[in-house]
Protein backbone atom coordinates (compact mmCIF):
# COMPACT_ATOMS: atom_id res chain seq x y z
CA UNK A 1 0.00 0.00 0.00
CA UNK A 2 1.22 3.19 -0.83
CA UNK A 3 2.30 5.48 1.82
CA UNK A 4 1.63 9.49 1.54
CA UNK A 5 3.97 12.37 3.62
CA UNK A 6 0.15 13.51 4.86
CA UNK A 7 -0.70 9.53 6.07
CA UNK A 8 2.49 9.14 7.77
CA UNK A 9 2.61 12.11 9.73
CA UNK A 10 -0.71 11.84 10.92
CA UNK A 11 -0.18 8.53 12.01
CA UNK A 12 2.89 9.58 13.79
CA UNK A 13 0.67 12.12 15.90
CA UNK A 14 -2.28 9.59 16.25
CA UNK A 15 0.88 7.47 17.95
CA UNK A 16 2.11 9.94 19.62
CA UNK A 17 -1.02 11.54 21.34
CA UNK A 18 -2.07 7.79 22.52
CA UNK A 19 1.18 7.22 24.29
CA UNK A 20 1.04 10.77 25.89
CA UNK A 21 -2.15 9.66 27.89
CA UNK A 22 -0.71 6.52 28.45
CA UNK A 23 3.31 7.54 29.75
CA UNK A 24 3.78 11.07 29.22
CA UNK A 25 8.37 10.38 29.51
CA UNK A 26 7.35 7.05 26.54
CA UNK A 27 5.85 9.54 24.46
CA UNK A 28 8.62 12.12 24.22
CA UNK A 29 11.09 9.32 24.21
CA UNK A 30 8.96 7.68 20.80
CA UNK A 31 8.99 11.36 18.77
CA UNK A 32 12.94 12.03 20.21
CA UNK A 33 13.56 9.26 18.57
CA UNK A 34 12.04 10.17 15.21
CA UNK A 35 13.21 13.26 15.52
CA UNK A 36 16.50 12.01 15.87
CA UNK A 37 16.16 9.32 13.42
CA UNK A 38 19.52 8.99 10.55
CA UNK A 39 16.42 8.48 7.75
CA UNK A 40 14.91 11.75 8.66
CA UNK A 41 15.74 13.68 6.21
CA UNK A 42 14.46 11.26 3.47
CA UNK A 43 11.36 11.29 4.85
CA UNK A 44 11.04 14.81 5.63
CA UNK A 45 12.61 16.26 2.49
CA UNK A 46 12.16 13.34 0.11
CA UNK A 47 9.35 11.35 0.45
CA UNK A 48 7.21 13.68 -1.18
CA UNK A 49 8.77 14.40 -4.55
CA UNK A 50 8.55 17.05 -6.72
CA UNK A 51 8.38 16.77 -10.16
CA UNK A 52 12.24 16.32 -12.02
CA UNK A 53 13.41 17.49 -15.31
CA UNK A 54 13.88 13.92 -17.09
CA UNK A 55 16.06 13.86 -20.45
CA UNK A 56 13.32 13.24 -22.84
CA UNK A 57 9.96 11.19 -23.11
CA UNK A 58 9.28 7.96 -22.79
CA UNK A 59 6.30 7.65 -24.87
CA UNK A 60 6.25 9.70 -28.11
CA UNK A 61 4.63 9.81 -31.05
CA UNK A 62 7.64 9.15 -33.44
CA UNK A 63 7.49 6.10 -35.01
CA UNK A 64 9.84 3.45 -34.18
CA UNK A 65 10.40 3.14 -38.39
CA UNK A 66 11.93 6.47 -39.06
CA UNK A 67 15.47 8.09 -39.76
CA UNK A 68 14.73 10.08 -36.56
CA UNK A 69 14.73 7.10 -34.32
CA UNK A 70 17.81 6.06 -36.42
CA UNK A 71 19.33 9.48 -35.14
CA UNK A 72 18.06 8.94 -31.13
CA UNK A 73 19.59 5.48 -31.89
CA UNK A 74 23.15 6.93 -32.64
CA UNK A 75 22.94 9.42 -29.65
CA UNK A 76 21.54 7.28 -27.64
CA UNK A 77 24.80 4.79 -28.49
CA UNK A 78 26.83 7.68 -27.53
CA UNK A 79 25.46 7.86 -23.86
CA UNK A 80 25.84 4.25 -23.24
CA UNK A 81 29.52 4.49 -24.01
CA UNK A 82 30.28 6.51 -22.03
CA UNK A 83 28.12 4.68 -19.02
CA UNK A 84 30.19 1.41 -20.15
CA UNK A 85 33.35 3.35 -19.91
CA UNK A 86 32.48 4.62 -16.43
CA UNK A 87 32.19 0.96 -15.75
CA UNK A 88 28.67 0.54 -16.02
CA UNK A 89 25.93 0.08 -13.28
CA UNK A 90 25.27 -1.47 -10.13
CA UNK A 91 23.55 -4.83 -9.78
CA UNK A 92 20.93 -4.38 -7.59
CA UNK A 93 20.00 -7.17 -5.04
CA UNK A 94 16.88 -9.23 -6.27
CA UNK A 95 15.45 -10.83 -3.38
CA UNK A 96 12.90 -8.14 -2.27
CA UNK A 97 10.53 -6.61 -3.28
CA UNK A 98 10.90 -3.05 -3.06
CA UNK A 99 8.40 -0.56 -3.19
CA UNK A 100 6.92 2.93 -2.18
CA UNK A 101 7.38 3.28 1.91
CA UNK A 102 10.06 0.55 1.99
CA UNK A 103 13.83 1.58 4.03
CA UNK A 104 16.21 -0.78 3.23
CA UNK A 105 20.44 -0.74 2.03
CA UNK A 106 18.97 -2.12 -1.34
CA UNK A 107 17.10 1.23 -2.39
CA UNK A 108 20.66 3.20 -2.30
CA UNK A 109 21.77 0.46 -5.07
CA UNK A 110 18.31 0.87 -6.67
CA UNK A 111 18.60 4.79 -6.40
CA UNK A 112 22.16 4.66 -7.98
CA UNK A 113 20.96 1.56 -10.76
CA UNK A 114 18.39 4.32 -11.77
CA UNK A 115 20.24 7.56 -11.57
CA UNK A 116 23.01 6.27 -13.90
CA UNK A 117 20.37 4.86 -16.55
CA UNK A 118 18.79 8.48 -16.53
CA UNK A 119 15.73 7.39 -14.95
CA UNK A 120 16.44 9.30 -11.83
CA UNK A 121 17.64 12.72 -11.21
CA UNK A 122 20.83 12.77 -9.27
CA UNK A 123 19.24 15.75 -7.01
CA UNK A 124 17.29 13.08 -5.66
CA UNK A 125 20.12 12.03 -3.68
CA UNK A 126 21.03 8.51 -2.49
CA UNK A 127 19.58 6.90 0.40
CA UNK A 128 17.78 4.15 1.79
CA UNK A 129 14.47 5.21 1.56
CA UNK A 130 12.08 4.09 -1.81
CA UNK A 131 10.16 7.45 -1.69
CA UNK A 132 8.05 9.49 -4.25
CA UNK A 133 11.34 10.30 -6.44
CA UNK A 134 12.14 6.14 -6.54
CA UNK A 135 8.58 5.39 -7.56
CA UNK A 136 8.39 7.62 -10.86
CA UNK A 137 11.61 6.77 -11.74
CA UNK A 138 11.13 3.00 -11.63
CA UNK A 139 7.72 3.58 -13.70
CA UNK A 140 9.82 5.35 -16.23
CA UNK A 141 12.05 3.04 -15.77
CA UNK A 142 9.29 0.14 -16.56
CA UNK A 143 7.67 1.85 -19.24
CA UNK A 144 10.81 1.94 -21.49
CA UNK A 145 11.21 -1.62 -21.10
CA UNK A 146 7.75 -2.60 -21.57
CA UNK A 147 6.94 -4.02 -18.23
CA UNK A 148 3.82 -2.78 -15.70
CA UNK A 149 4.50 0.62 -14.56
CA UNK A 150 3.34 -0.10 -10.96
CA UNK A 151 6.50 0.83 -8.86
CA UNK A 152 7.62 -2.32 -7.25
CA UNK A 153 10.24 -4.59 -8.03
CA UNK A 154 9.42 -8.03 -9.52
CA UNK A 155 11.12 -10.80 -11.30
CA UNK A 156 11.10 -9.38 -14.51
CA UNK A 157 11.82 -5.69 -13.22
CA UNK A 158 14.98 -6.97 -11.57
CA UNK A 159 16.00 -9.25 -14.97
CA UNK A 160 15.63 -6.22 -17.58
CA UNK A 161 17.61 -3.86 -14.52
CA UNK A 162 20.68 -6.24 -13.95
CA UNK A 163 21.56 -6.71 -17.77
CA UNK A 164 24.69 -5.10 -18.12
CA UNK A 165 25.35 -1.85 -19.81
CA UNK A 166 27.66 -3.07 -22.51
CA UNK A 167 25.41 -5.74 -23.45
CA UNK A 168 22.50 -3.08 -23.57
CA UNK A 169 24.96 -1.51 -25.81
CA UNK A 170 25.22 -3.86 -28.13
CA UNK A 171 21.46 -4.37 -28.59
CA UNK A 172 21.67 -1.27 -29.18
CA UNK A 173 24.29 -1.64 -32.07
CA UNK A 174 22.06 -4.43 -33.59
CA UNK A 175 18.76 -2.96 -33.96
CA UNK A 176 20.56 -0.02 -35.07
CA UNK A 177 21.17 -1.95 -38.64
CA UNK A 178 18.10 -3.14 -38.80
CA UNK A 179 16.52 0.99 -38.48
CA UNK A 180 19.06 1.57 -41.15
CA UNK A 181 18.00 -1.49 -43.29
CA UNK A 182 13.86 -0.50 -43.01
CA UNK A 183 12.27 -0.33 -46.13
CA UNK A 184 10.44 2.98 -47.21
CA UNK A 185 8.55 4.54 -44.24
CA UNK A 186 6.82 7.03 -46.48
CA UNK A 187 3.14 7.95 -46.09
CA UNK A 188 0.70 5.57 -44.81
CA UNK A 189 2.01 2.36 -43.00
CA UNK A 190 1.35 -0.52 -40.69
CA UNK A 191 4.27 -1.36 -38.48
CA UNK A 192 3.97 -4.68 -35.99
CA UNK A 193 6.66 -4.78 -33.83
CA UNK A 194 7.56 -8.73 -33.00
CA UNK A 195 9.38 -8.55 -29.73
CA UNK A 196 7.18 -5.54 -27.96
CA UNK A 197 3.70 -7.02 -28.84
CA UNK A 198 2.79 -3.64 -30.48
CA UNK A 199 1.59 -2.00 -33.71
CA UNK A 200 2.15 1.71 -34.97
CA UNK A 201 -0.45 2.89 -37.46
CA UNK A 202 1.76 6.03 -38.85
CA UNK A 203 0.75 8.88 -41.20
CA UNK A 204 2.86 11.65 -42.14
CA UNK A 205 5.54 10.86 -39.63
CA UNK A 206 3.69 10.69 -36.81
CA UNK A 207 1.87 8.11 -35.04
CA UNK A 208 -1.48 7.80 -35.52
CA UNK A 209 -2.44 5.25 -33.35
CA UNK A 210 -0.69 2.36 -30.80
CA UNK A 211 -2.25 -1.33 -30.45
CA UNK A 212 -1.30 -3.68 -27.82
CA UNK A 213 -0.60 -7.08 -29.94
CA UNK A 214 -0.65 -10.95 -29.39
CA UNK A 215 2.33 -12.51 -31.65
CA UNK A 216 4.33 -15.77 -32.00
CA UNK A 217 5.09 -18.12 -29.60
CA UNK A 218 8.72 -18.83 -29.54
CA UNK A 219 7.97 -22.23 -31.33
CA UNK A 220 5.32 -20.77 -33.94
CA UNK A 221 6.65 -17.62 -34.93
CA UNK A 222 5.36 -14.27 -36.77
CA UNK A 223 7.48 -14.06 -39.82
CA UNK A 224 9.09 -10.93 -40.72
CA UNK A 225 7.85 -9.72 -44.00
CA UNK A 226 6.92 -6.41 -45.68
CA UNK A 227 3.36 -6.52 -47.90
CA UNK A 228 0.13 -4.19 -48.25
CA UNK A 229 -3.16 -4.33 -46.15
CA UNK A 230 -4.94 -5.13 -49.68
CA UNK A 231 -8.41 -6.23 -47.90
CA UNK A 232 -10.42 -6.23 -44.15
CA UNK A 233 -12.82 -9.10 -43.45
CA UNK A 234 -15.80 -8.41 -41.15
CA UNK A 235 -17.43 -11.51 -39.61
CA UNK A 236 -15.19 -13.89 -41.17
CA UNK A 237 -14.86 -17.86 -41.35
CA UNK A 238 -12.12 -18.86 -39.86
CA UNK A 239 -10.28 -21.52 -41.88
CA UNK A 240 -7.99 -23.48 -39.55
CA UNK A 241 -4.23 -23.85 -40.75
CA UNK A 242 -2.88 -27.54 -41.70
CA UNK A 243 -0.38 -26.63 -38.50
CA UNK A 244 -3.17 -26.02 -36.03
CA UNK A 245 -5.34 -28.98 -37.21
CA UNK A 246 -2.38 -31.25 -36.52
CA UNK A 247 -0.92 -29.33 -33.05
CA UNK A 248 -3.83 -28.62 -31.68
CA UNK A 249 -7.92 -29.64 -32.84
CA UNK A 250 -6.78 -33.80 -33.60
CA UNK A 251 -5.32 -34.14 -29.89
CA UNK A 252 -8.16 -31.86 -28.79
CA UNK A 253 -10.29 -34.28 -30.65
CA UNK A 254 -8.85 -36.84 -28.89
CA UNK A 255 -9.81 -35.72 -25.26
CA UNK A 256 -13.29 -34.02 -25.89
CA UNK A 257 -14.72 -35.39 -28.94
CA UNK A 258 -17.34 -32.62 -28.61
CA UNK A 259 -15.11 -29.99 -29.40
CA UNK A 260 -15.91 -28.96 -32.91
CA UNK A 261 -19.26 -29.11 -32.02
CA UNK A 262 -18.99 -27.16 -28.79
CA UNK A 263 -17.17 -24.33 -30.80
CA UNK A 264 -18.82 -24.37 -34.50
CA UNK A 265 -16.33 -25.89 -36.18
CA UNK A 266 -16.86 -27.91 -39.68
CA UNK A 267 -15.45 -30.58 -41.15
CA UNK A 268 -15.66 -30.06 -45.45
CA UNK A 269 -14.58 -32.61 -47.73
CA UNK A 270 -14.47 -33.23 -51.22
CA UNK A 271 -18.01 -34.06 -51.31
CA UNK A 272 -19.34 -31.94 -48.53
CA UNK A 273 -19.36 -31.76 -44.80
CA UNK A 274 -17.64 -34.69 -43.23
CA UNK A 275 -19.37 -36.24 -39.86
CA UNK A 276 -16.56 -36.38 -36.98
CA UNK A 277 -17.61 -39.81 -35.81
CA UNK A 278 -16.30 -40.89 -38.82
CA UNK A 279 -12.67 -40.00 -38.43
CA UNK A 280 -9.92 -42.11 -36.93
CA UNK A 281 -8.79 -39.60 -33.91
CA UNK A 282 -6.31 -41.64 -33.03
CA UNK A 283 -4.09 -40.89 -36.79
CA UNK A 284 -3.72 -37.56 -38.43
CA UNK A 285 -5.95 -38.47 -41.39
CA UNK A 286 -8.27 -35.31 -40.50
CA UNK A 287 -5.57 -32.85 -41.36
CA UNK A 288 -6.04 -33.05 -44.91
CA UNK A 289 -9.21 -31.88 -44.56
CA UNK A 290 -10.77 -28.57 -43.99
CA UNK A 291 -11.99 -27.38 -40.51
CA UNK A 292 -14.21 -24.17 -40.82
CA UNK A 293 -14.98 -21.67 -37.86
CA UNK A 294 -18.74 -20.21 -38.55
CA UNK A 295 -18.45 -16.57 -37.87
CA UNK A 296 -19.65 -15.32 -34.22
CA UNK A 297 -18.49 -14.53 -30.61
CA UNK A 298 -16.24 -17.57 -30.40
CA UNK A 299 -14.92 -17.40 -33.73
CA UNK A 300 -10.89 -17.37 -33.34
CA UNK A 301 -10.64 -13.93 -35.12
CA UNK A 302 -14.00 -12.71 -33.46
CA UNK A 303 -14.85 -9.55 -35.74
CA UNK A 304 -11.98 -8.52 -37.93
CA UNK A 305 -9.57 -10.07 -39.86
CA UNK A 306 -7.09 -7.91 -41.68
CA UNK A 307 -5.69 -9.21 -45.30
CA UNK A 308 -2.37 -8.99 -46.94
CA UNK A 309 -0.35 -11.07 -49.16
CA UNK A 310 2.19 -13.48 -48.15
CA UNK A 311 3.51 -16.87 -48.32
CA UNK A 312 2.97 -17.38 -44.65
CA UNK A 313 -0.41 -17.43 -44.81
CA UNK A 314 -0.54 -15.15 -41.94
CA UNK A 315 -2.95 -12.21 -40.97
CA UNK A 316 -3.76 -9.82 -38.50
CA UNK A 317 -7.17 -10.07 -36.70
CA UNK A 318 -9.47 -9.56 -33.67
CA UNK A 319 -10.04 -12.05 -30.75
CA UNK A 320 -12.44 -13.11 -28.41
CA UNK A 321 -9.93 -13.79 -25.83
CA UNK A 322 -9.09 -10.17 -25.26
CA UNK A 323 -7.87 -11.00 -21.52
CA UNK A 324 -4.57 -11.62 -23.42
CA UNK A 325 -3.44 -8.06 -24.18
CA UNK A 326 -3.07 -7.60 -20.18
CA UNK A 327 -0.67 -10.50 -20.44
CA UNK A 328 3.17 -9.16 -19.36
CA UNK A 329 3.99 -11.99 -21.79
CA UNK A 330 2.25 -11.85 -25.36
CA UNK A 331 3.62 -14.49 -26.96
CA UNK A 332 0.57 -16.91 -27.70
CA UNK A 333 -0.33 -16.90 -31.43
CA UNK A 334 0.62 -19.66 -33.50
CA UNK A 335 2.03 -16.95 -35.80
CA UNK A 336 -0.89 -14.47 -36.60
CA UNK A 337 -1.16 -11.29 -34.99
CA UNK A 338 -3.95 -10.55 -32.22
CA UNK A 339 -4.59 -6.82 -32.55
CA UNK A 340 -6.37 -4.77 -29.34
CA UNK A 341 -9.04 -2.03 -30.46
CA UNK A 342 -8.58 -3.47 -33.83
CA UNK A 343 -11.38 -1.77 -35.10
CA UNK A 344 -9.45 2.03 -34.66
CA UNK A 345 -7.14 0.30 -36.60
CA UNK A 346 -9.58 -0.67 -39.57
CA UNK A 347 -11.39 2.21 -39.60
CA UNK A 348 -7.81 4.37 -40.05
CA UNK A 349 -6.65 1.59 -43.08
CA UNK A 350 -10.19 2.35 -44.44
CA UNK A 351 -10.32 5.96 -44.85
CA UNK A 352 -9.31 6.49 -48.11
CA UNK A 353 -12.37 3.59 -48.75
CA UNK A 354 -15.50 5.13 -49.75
CA UNK A 355 -18.70 4.62 -48.01
CA UNK A 356 -16.91 2.50 -45.10
CA UNK A 357 -16.85 4.66 -42.14
CA UNK A 358 -17.31 4.03 -37.98
CA UNK A 359 -20.99 3.61 -38.24
CA UNK A 360 -20.86 1.12 -41.41
CA UNK A 361 -18.64 -1.03 -39.85
CA UNK A 362 -20.11 -1.38 -36.83
CA UNK A 363 -23.42 -1.67 -38.57
CA UNK A 364 -22.01 -4.79 -40.97
CA UNK A 365 -20.72 -6.03 -38.17
CA UNK A 366 -23.51 -6.06 -35.87
CA UNK A 367 -25.56 -7.74 -38.57
CA UNK A 368 -24.13 -9.39 -41.77
CA UNK A 369 -21.55 -11.90 -41.89
CA UNK A 370 -17.83 -12.79 -43.81
CA UNK A 371 -18.12 -9.71 -45.40
CA UNK A 372 -15.06 -8.34 -47.84
CA UNK A 373 -13.58 -4.86 -48.03
CA UNK A 374 -10.90 -4.12 -50.89
CA UNK A 375 -9.01 -1.27 -49.36
CA UNK A 376 -9.09 1.54 -52.12
CA UNK A 377 -5.43 2.36 -51.37
CA UNK A 378 -3.39 -0.98 -49.98
CA UNK A 379 -1.59 0.22 -46.84
CA UNK A 380 2.10 -1.42 -46.67
CA UNK A 381 2.79 -3.21 -43.49
CA UNK A 382 5.98 -4.24 -41.94
CA UNK A 383 6.35 -6.91 -39.83
CA UNK A 384 9.67 -6.48 -38.50
CA UNK A 385 12.16 -7.61 -35.35
CA UNK A 386 13.28 -4.01 -33.25
CA UNK A 387 14.09 -5.04 -29.94
CA UNK A 388 15.75 -1.48 -28.59
CA UNK A 389 15.02 1.78 -30.01
CA UNK A 390 15.18 5.32 -28.59
CA UNK A 391 13.33 8.34 -28.79
CA UNK A 392 13.06 12.05 -27.99
CA UNK A 393 16.79 13.05 -26.34
CA UNK A 394 18.03 9.86 -26.23
CA UNK A 395 15.84 7.81 -24.07
CA UNK A 396 16.20 3.92 -24.86
CA UNK A 397 13.60 1.45 -25.25
CA UNK A 398 14.82 -2.32 -24.56
CA UNK A 399 12.51 -5.47 -25.08
CA UNK A 400 12.61 -9.35 -24.61
CA UNK A 401 14.60 -10.93 -27.00
CA UNK A 402 12.03 -13.30 -27.94
CA UNK A 403 13.03 -15.12 -30.66
CA UNK A 404 16.55 -15.02 -29.32
CA UNK A 405 17.84 -13.09 -32.98
CA UNK A 406 20.48 -10.67 -30.92
CA UNK A 407 22.27 -13.58 -29.93
CA UNK A 408 22.47 -13.25 -26.72
CA UNK A 409 21.21 -15.62 -24.30
CA UNK A 410 20.56 -12.79 -21.49
CA UNK A 411 18.60 -10.61 -23.25
CA UNK A 412 15.84 -13.24 -23.32
CA UNK A 413 14.49 -12.58 -19.91
CA UNK A 414 11.06 -14.05 -20.49
CA UNK A 415 13.27 -17.82 -20.22
CA UNK A 416 15.16 -17.06 -17.95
Amino acid sequence: MKTSRRTFIRGVGAGAATAALAAPAMAQSVIDEILSSHSRATWDDQFDARPTAQPGRVVSTSPVFSQQTVAYVEQTMAHYQNIVANGGWPIVPSGKALKLGVVDPDVAVLRRRLMISGDLAESAGISNAFDSYVDVALKRFQTRHGLPADGATGRYTYAAMNISADIRLGQLQTNLERLRNMPDTSGRFVMVNIPAAEIEAVEDGRVASRHVAVVGKIDRQTPRLTSKIHEINLNPYWNAPESIVRRDIIPLMRKNPNYLKENNIHILGPNGEVDPLSIDWNTEEAAKLRFRQDPGRINAMASTKINFHNPHAVYLHDTPQQSLFNGLERFHSSGCVRVQNVRDLVVWILKETQGWDRRRIEQTIQTESDVKIPVANPVPIHMTYVSAWATDQGVAHFRDDIYGLDGVDALQISTL
